[in-house]
């Protein structure tokens, strides 16, 4: 039952990448690319450290195709925890320039073991959790956001 959920949230999450992948870049999106292939999700920016600490903490539901991207003012060496957040997440750290450098997949709920990011970190996007392996992704992928330095973006705004 669990891979037909995670198969049917590939199948959202590809079909609304396919009908929103050639949109300029917005705020409001991120855009994911690897030899696995591309993906958009709908995100809400946390970017000021009250935000970050609360994230996705007491939420019951998170859609298939939306996300959370923490962004920091520099890079840093984050690290999360999943006290009180109710739902699996997959954690996605990001460089400054937009490449993927760790995938943390199924964050359980209600741990407070620590989950590091590793170095130069500037971005974490969070997704349902099993997402990122359903859909294939790598480290090393890249994302695309407005919000990164666009003259050192490996995937630029267009």
């Amino acid at each position: 039952m669990k891979k037909l959920y995670h198969a049917l949230l590939s199948i959202l999450v590809l079909s609304v990448w396919t009908t929103q992948a050639y949109g300029a870049c917005s705020t409001d999106y991120v855009d994911l690319r690897g030899p696995w292939g591309q993906a958009r999700f709908s995100v809400e920016i946390v970017d000021t450290e009250e935000t970050r600490a609360l994230g996705l903490m007491h939420r019951e539901k998170l859609p298939s195709s939306a996300g959370m991207l923490f962004i920091y003012d520099a890079p840093t060496e984050p690290s999360f925890w999943m006290r009180n957040t109710l739902i699996p997440l997959d954690m996605i750290f990001v460089n400054p320039e937009g490449q993927v450098t760790r995938i943390h997949p199924d964050a359980i709920p209600h741990d407070t073991t620590p989950i590091p990011g590793g170095p130069n970190v500037l971005m974490v996007l969070e997704i349902n959790g099993g997402l990122s392996r359903t859909l294939g992704m790598t480290e090393g992928s890249e994302l695309r956001h407005p919000r990164l330095d666009q003259d050192i973006a490996v995937w630029p705004c267009e």
